[in-house]
């Protein structure tokens, strides 16, 4: 049989502490605490983004650029990720771009009734062919195949990717400046369109030459004769770069105890 446990002596009244002198309470106040859980108060308001159960369109757009991130980016698809012309360069880009807009709708029908008004007068219409910015992904294939092309703008955002995924090497083997640039809506803007893939320019006004020299220059650089490219993503989550962490610092524990051991 067990022993039983001995009782602990009370503690003499003359060590005991006075008791804490009882805090004066605000009679006009009523301390009312409430009681958080089943029928009681409604919870506080917390930060529950955590737990939003998010549109499917949502969590397909945030996975594929998790997924994206976590695979080997084959260099071909890479630089159309990372290798982008910068915001200055862009800039000039596209206020030489606007200035060779192709003409919209309303445009188009103003030249043929002044053309058809020119005809009923019995005067020769001016049919002169204006210098505009080409668009279409087959039009620019000829064009660059032709050689007549003289520089060329890919959209990084274009999906299925595949579409263009080859024209950077085709400009590249037929020398053809050409420059990736962020924004297939900013594209299609300047062409009266959603979106477009591509565009091409087969030569600008005489005033323009400079500007469009200092382009190419920049395109040649940055693209057609720039740095090899490289493979891209394989950036791991932070469980796994932490479990990689945890397995180095136990094989560098291990050879350091076996060269002690030595």
């Amino acid at each position: 049989e067990m022993a039983p446990k001995k009782k602990v002596a009370p503690t003499p009244a003359a060590v005991r502490k006075a008791a804490a002198p009882a805090k004066q309470t605000n009679p006009l106040y009523e301390k009312r605490p409430k009681t958080f859980g089943l029928g009681g108060a409604p919870p506080p308001k917390t930060d529950l983004h955590r737990f939003v159960k998010w549109p499917k369109y949502v969590r397909l757009q945030r996975q594929k650029r998790v997924l994206s991130m976590r695979l080997k980016v084959p260099p071909t698809l890479n630089q159309f990720a990372t290798k982008s012309l910068d915001k200055n360069a862009a800039e000039t880009l596209f206020k030489l771009l606007l200035k060779y807009r192709p003409e919209d709708k309303a445009q188009k029908k103003e030249r043929l009734a002044a053309e058809a008004e020119a005809r009923a007068a019995g005067k020769e219409a001016d049919k002169k062919k204006p210098i505009v910015v080409k668009y279409g992904i087959n039009h620019i294939t000829n064009l660059i195949e032709s050689g007549k092309a003289q520089m060329v703008i890919i959209a990084h955002d274009v999906d299925p990717i595949e579409l263009v995924v080859w024209l950077p090497a085709l400009c590249k083997k037929m020398g053809v400046p050409y420059a990736i640039v962020k924004g297939k809506a900013r594209l299609g803007a300047v062409v009266h369109q959603k979106t477009a893939t591509a565009l091409a320019l087969t030569s600008v006004k005489n005033e323009d030459q400079r500007e469009f020299a200092k382009l190419v220059d920049t395109f040649k650089a940055q693209f057609n004769n720039g740095p090899r490219m490289q493979w891209g993503g394989h950036i791991l989550g932070p469980k796994s770069q932490h479990k990689l962490a945890k397995r180095e610092r136990a094989i560098a524990a291990e050879l350091a105890q076996r060269a002690t051991v030595v």
